[in-house]
């Protein structure tokens, strides 16, 4: 069983930047791959960016692509995501997840979620 907990998010103007983390519990966090998902009000939940489990491959939405920054830290079991440039459009709650598999799409373990608020 993976335990997954964001925190860093909180309010900032447009054009701001945040930096979001997401501890782990387990000891599996090394072989897992990893991603960061948002959900705004009245939408489904989207793909954000994702990290493989060695950290070498990095993969974004084409709408934070250049402005976001997803890292890990396989010694603490962290992965980071760091915004910059915000944007209004990025408010919303985002969550980390874990899967065991990068061939399938389906994550196994989801955090709790952590709210983003870009101001105009």
């Amino acid at each position: 069983q993976v335990q997954l907990v964001e925190s860093g998010g909180g309010l900032v103007q447009a054009g701001g930047s945040l930096r979001l983390s997401c501890a782990a519990s387990g000891d599996t966090f090394s072989r897992m791959f990893l991603g960061w998902f948002r959900q705004a009000p009245g939408k489904e939940r989207e793909f954000v960016a994702s990290v493989s489990s060695g950290g070498e491959s990095t993969y974004y939405a084409d709408s934070v692509k250049g402005r976001f920054t997803i890292s890990r830290d396989n010694a603490k079991a962290t992965v980071s995501l760091q915004m910059n440039s915000l944007k209004p459009e990025d408010t919303a709650v985002y969550y980390c997840a874990a899967k065991y598999s990068v061939y399938v799409l389906k994550y196994d373990y989801w955090g709790q979620g952590t709210q983003v608020t870009v101001s105009s």
